[in-house]
């Protein structure tokens, strides 16, 4: 199924039907603010382990995300943060960042690994906001590829649901992604440290 929404006014509607399909355990392509993703309910195994089938990746040792509507659901999949880095991602959040943070056992859980650390992300997009909102959990998220010929294939819609439509439950429309990933921060000190520059501005951090 391919739904449009606009990330200015989404449909509630279509929010309410694509939440439907994920807490049937569906697999969904969304926008966000910088690449299209791949995400099914973070409670639903059997959508996780399709996830890493349709990417080809171990599931034990993929990189994903969590994405949050807002800060609230950081201590169900997180240790305490200390008080620099909260206020770090209240000021830059939602928006183009990735925080790597140190997992709590509820982590290891899903992914059936030993993973001692987790990506939250908030991305500043009302469509996949508003999808999570309504679903009460995270999504578990995976960033299409954009390596060589691939970046068309995670930035235009056409193209995105030519190649994945078939594979999932649900392709959300969105409009033309972006080519540049978030910029990752790893959080698990102190202080935070650059993984990745993406997106997201480094110098008012």
């Amino acid at each position: 199924m391919r739904i449009r929404l606009y990330n200015e006014n989404p449909n509630q509607r279509d929010i309410l039907k694509v939440v439907e399909v994920l807490r049937n355990g569906g697999v969904i392509i969304y926008p966000t603010d910088t690449i299209y993703g791949i995400g099914c309910d973070i409670t639903s195994q059997r959508s996780v382990d399709r996830i890493s089938q349709i990417m080809g990746i171990k599931k034990n040792k993929a990189m994903y995300s969590f994405l949050c509507h807002d800060l609230s659901h950081l201590s169900d999949y997180t240790r305490p943060l200390n008080n620099n880095i909260f206020r770090l991602m209240k000021k830059v959040l939602p928006g183009p960042y990735t925080f790597i943070l140190n997992a709590n056992n509820n982590v290891p859980k899903l992914f059936e690994s030993k993973k001692k650390t987790v990506g939250i992300r908030i991305p500043n997009n009302n469509i996949i906001r508003e999808i999570i909102k309504e679903l009460e959990n995270p999504i578990l998220s995976k960033s299409l590829p954009t390596d060589g010929e691939y970046i068309e294939y995670a930035t235009d819609p056409d193209l995105i649901y030519e190649k994945y439509g078939d594979l999932v439950d649900v392709f959300i429309d969105g409009g033309y992604g972006d080519h540049t990933g978030s910029t990752v921060l790893d959080c698990t000190g102190d202080d935070f440290e650059v993984i990745r520059q993406g997106k997201g501005d480094i110098d008012s951090l």
